[in-house]
């Protein structure tokens, strides 16, 4: 366990100055999939892996400025994005940055 949390660390601290700066903890203005809630749905803004898995996750459709739900977060990643449903793991959708994206407004 002393390597995962070492591993979380950077990401936990950059997560938490996203909070100082004035984001509630579920509403960073850019953060890691991984910190995202089930049923949200972002926007991605970079993909911060290696250039083989980044063109992999872009054509998966998995690409920058891509709408992506976020079905499930527990052991594996469920998203659904363009009609499709992909499972990825923790450790890749900690290098997924995304945006939350705005509630639909009412219409009235």
């Amino acid at each position: 366990m002393g390597d995962r949390s070492g591993k979380m660390k950077p990401v936990l601290n950059w997560f938490q100055s996203s909070i100082q700066a004035g984001a509630e903890p579920g509403e960073c203005a850019t953060c890691p999939l991984s910190r995202v809630a089930a049923g949200m749905t972002v926007r991605i803004r970079q993909l911060c892996a290696g250039p083989e898995t980044q063109n992999r996750l872009r054509e998966l459709g998995l690409g920058e400025d891509q709408i992506v739900r976020l079905v499930t977060s527990q052991t594996n990643f469920i998203c659904q994005v363009c009609n499709a449903r992909l499972g990825i793991s923790e450790q890749l959708a900690r290098l997924i940055l995304v945006e939350p994206m705005p509630a639909a407004l009412p219409r009235g």
